[in-house]
């Protein structure tokens, strides 16, 4: 079975078969602007948001991690200061506009490739990141599949992602400040128009986004176990695997174990964000 993370949105390409040259062109172009349009987007609260999620996935020094779709390298930054050298962060992504944007930062390995046919061999990471860019896949089920391969067995995968808010007060908010008021900023902040278009698209794909419900139901099916879910009063949701599952839910406030929680929460910001971390499965080798 095929799940893309959206249906095609023929505001910005006609087809399926447009959508990749589309995100390409688009992510390449913008890709000088791209930092600073994530700095508005999250109020300037990414950079400890990123590092706290990190090592709340138990990311450690002497570890390897994949960050995937690593764009201009904002988790992968942020991943160095949890290790400590260089060597121990591989970037990927398919847009050679942000490549050569991130390796002005980046001492670490930086390699063109997309998320559904990683370049790496089996079982080579402990950790596989992937920051807000869920959304921009071709197909869920072959992502997360490729995700399970390259991590060694217990590896753990974190997803940083933003959802559409379940409530409609929360929900109009974000339309309002992603879809109207954020792309006037940009344009008059960058007068690029492609950093424009981008968070236009941007909004476009967290509103016609699958539910998160579906995104775990594939995530269980690729080998991850243990998943936990939470939704913080339908404005800020997270999602997490780790070995001590916790299922917590704040609109009704019922909980399933008394464990430790990998979940962890941004600066405050008007985005709506989820994640997954997640482990990889023992049920193989048992």
């Amino acid at each position: 079975m095929r799940t893309a993370p959206h249906r095609i949105l023929r505001r910005f390409y006609a087809d399926d078969s447009g959508r990749r040259p589309f995100v390409s062109a688009l992510f390449d172009d913008a890709a000088e602007h791209y930092d600073w349009v994530c700095r508005m987007m999250s109020f300037g609260a990414g950079q400890l948001y990123r590092r706290l999620a990190l090592t709340r996935v138990g990311l450690a020094p002497g570890m390897r991690l994949l960050d995937v779709a690593t764009g201009t390298g904002l988790v992968a930054r942020s991943a160095l200061h949890v290790l400590g050298q260089p060597g121990g962060v591989v970037g990927v992504d398919p847009s050679r506009g942000m490549l050569e944007k991130a390796a002005e930062t980046l001492t670490s390995p930086l390699v063109q490739a997309r998320a559904e046919a990683l370049p790496f061999r089996a079982g080579h990471f402990d950790r596989v990141s992937m920051g807000y860019a869920l959304r921009h896949v071709a197909e869920l089920e072959v992502t997360f599949l490729e995700f399970a391969r390259v991590l060694k067995p217990g590896g753990r995968l974190l997803i940083l992602e933003i959802s559409r808010p379940r409530s409609l007060i929360a929900r109009s908010l974000l339309q309002l400040y992603l879809g109207r008021v954020l792309p006037l900023v940009v344009r008059i902040g960058t007068g690029h128009r492609n950093a424009e278009l981008l968070v236009k698209y941007y909004w476009e794909t967290i509103a016609e986004c699958v539910p998160v419900e579906k995104i775990v139901e594939i995530v269980q099916a690729s080998g991850f176990v243990e998943v936990e879910h939470r939704m913080l009063g339908g404005f800020l949701a997270n999602l997490c695997v780790s070995k001590k599952a916790l299922i917590c839910d704040s609109e009704n406030s019922t909980s399933r174990s008394s464990a430790t929680v990998a979940v962890w929460i941004t600066a405050p910001e008007l985005s709506c964000r989820w994640n997954i971390c997640t482990q990889r499965s023992w049920a193989k080798k048992s």
